[in-house]
């Protein structure tokens, strides 16, 4: 049985020591996190994934971003305990902040990833959205949680609070 909670301060090394593990040295040279350089995460939408004894068996995280003025969330990093794997937690936990993101009144999501995986959860490729280099703009991804959420939207991702993505838009 497994069972989601906010992340809280207690958890943060925990978390960092799984996202260590799970990923490549080097993670947080990544342009999704010079996104997110400097801007606490949404709280409410980073979550823990412990089994029945306690143990920390996956996590998520988001974080608010810019992109021509609209606010969009930047979901990741995503992880599950390489022991936990194909369990169904990835999914659990992407439905639940899916769920919860739409719940709290956020528009879109988007994310760098794997197009075939995230599709289940109803990503699609972006264009006209880009990332800081060196991302590629196929890994480029997002979900509208309402309809017409990404239409006119095109831009350069920035972090939330650079004067120069603040520019008036939802």
């Amino acid at each position: 049985m497994i069972s989601l909670a906010e992340e809280s301060p207690d958890d943060w090394w925990e978390v960092e020591a799984l996202l260590d593990l799970c990923f490549a040295p080097g993670r947080e040279m990544l342009s999704s996190y010079r996104l997110r350089h400097g801007v606490p995460p949404v709280p409410e939408l980073c979550l823990v994934a412990r089994d029945e004894g306690g143990a920390l068996a996956g996590a998520i995280r988001n974080w608010p971003v810019r992109i021509a003025g609209h606010w969009a969330l930047l979901l990741g990093p995503v992880a599950v305990h390489p022991t936990r794997q194909g369990e169904g937690i990835g999914g659990l936990l992407m439905h639940e902040v899916i769920a919860r993101a739409g719940a709290a009144g956020w528009k879109r999501i988007m994310l760098v990833g794997d197009l075939p995986y995230y599709r289940r959860f109803g990503f699609e490729r972006l264009s006209g959205v880009d990332m800081p280099p060196p991302t590629n703009p196929d890994r480029i991804l997002g979900l509208g949680l309402v309809p017409g959420a990404w239409d006119g939207v095109a831009g350069e991702v920035r972090r939330a609070n650079d004067p120069a993505g603040a520019r008036r838009g939802d």
